[in-house]
């Protein structure tokens, strides 16, 4: 007997993939319109269709502090990416929480690796914030060294939930160190806004489908036939 996924799950995948082709499309051709349209619509797609498979719900509120800090971002002005990097921050705190109840906790044979990462990360958060320190505007030097310390507590986390997590975690890291270099007006790479959101949708992505793994949510088993025993639901981590 094969199991299946919710009926809602592909065409809300679909609707996630096709959003963020037509931003991203958006944003290589300069049609502002239809940037400021489907951006605030991509992570509340994402948070449905991880509601449909039965995912924690805190995942959907990490997506939707996701949503709250685009929209924000798109606005403008240090109050509105103040408010916007709140927003991000908040989701991150949601990713930690769902790394430490889904998470799996290192072996004996592993923990010299996740010391090494561990140390990895700090250099990376540390020389990062150093480097930008100076040419970051006086009154966002703060906000932005503490949110750097957060997101990249969260990228470290992201370990402990698989491979996919680990690389949305990284990914995420690239998407805001990109943003940061952009308030310090750094030499920018050929379209960085679409650089930007190219990495931040598929760090969202990675980083749902890997905390969905983690977490046990799947397919809908189907109903027994007469005669079979009931097969044991996987748990869904509805948290």
């Amino acid at each position: 007997m094969t199991a299946r996924w919710p009926r809602a799950v592909q065409p809300l995948l679909w609707a996630g993939a096709v959003l963020s082709v037509v931003h991203l499309a958006a944003l290589l051709g300069h049609i502002t319109t239809v940037v400021h349209l489907t951006k605030p619509a991509l992570m509340p797609v994402l948070a449905a269709c991880v509601l449909a498979r039965g995912g924690p719900r805190l995942l959907a509120g990490a997506l939707l502090c996701g949503c709250g800090g685009d929209t924000f971002l798109q606005i403008g002005g240090d109050l509105a990416f103040l408010v916007g990097m709140g927003s991000f921050a908040a989701g991150h705190v949601c990713y930690l929480l769902l790394f430490a109840r889904h998470g799996t906790s290192p072996g004996p044979g592993r923990r010299g690796r996740t010391y090494a990462a561990g140390a990895a990360y700090a250099v990376l958060l540390a020389g990062t914030v150093a480097l930008l320190w100076p040419d970051l505007p006086a009154d966002l030097r703060i906000p932005v060294a503490g949110y750097s310390l957060l997101l990249t507590a969260m990228a470290f986390g992201a370990l402990r939930a698989g491979p996919l997590a680990a690389a949305g975690g990284l990914l995420f890291l690239l998407s805001d160190t990109l943003i940061a270099s952009g308030i310090a007006h750094w030499p920018q790479l050929p379209a960085p806004q679409f650089c930007i959101m190219l990495t931040y949708v598929a760090a969202q992505f990675a980083l749902a489908g890997g905390v969905l793994r983690a977490a046990g949510a799947g397919p809908a088993r189907p109903a027994p036939r007469p005669g079979e025993e009931p097969v044991p639901a996987a748990g869904h981590g509805a948290a």
